[in-house]
């Protein structure tokens, strides 16, 4: 299973510094209600991390053990140091006890809005 800390040192710490995107696919070994409650303090963990924007838990339609996560971050050095913490170190453990996860970091190419269309 990718790491989150493999995938964010894949990319160069010289890397100028721009809003990055995590997707972070997740296949359920475990049980989905304790996955999602696991997620939630995962989450609590990084909403308190500098650099930290949002990010949105969705599972697929039609297959409850797929879920995806897109989390946008301020920076890659910002995500870089929230998964080096020791304190994150607990809730990647109890996720991998839950499932198998595929990170991959993005950066936006292009955005458009419902407004954008005028």
């Amino acid at each position: 299973m990718a790491r989150y800390e493999q995938v964010v040192a894949r990319v160069s710490a010289a890397a100028k510094a721009v809003p990055v995107t995590l997707v972070n696919r997740f296949q359920l070994t475990g049980d989905a209600e304790e996955f999602e409650k696991v997620f939630a303090a995962t989450s609590a963990f990084f909403a308190a991390q500098p650099g930290f924007v949002e990010h949105t838990l969705h599972r697929r339609l039609g297959d409850p053990s797929s879920y995806v996560n897109i989390a946008r971050w301020a920076d890659n050095a910002s995500l870089r140091a929230a998964v080096a913490q020791p304190e994150f170190q607990p809730h990647s453990a109890a996720l991998r006890a839950l499932a198998v996860s595929s990170p991959e970091l993005f950066e936006a190419r292009l955005q458009v809005t419902a407004g954008d269309a005028e």
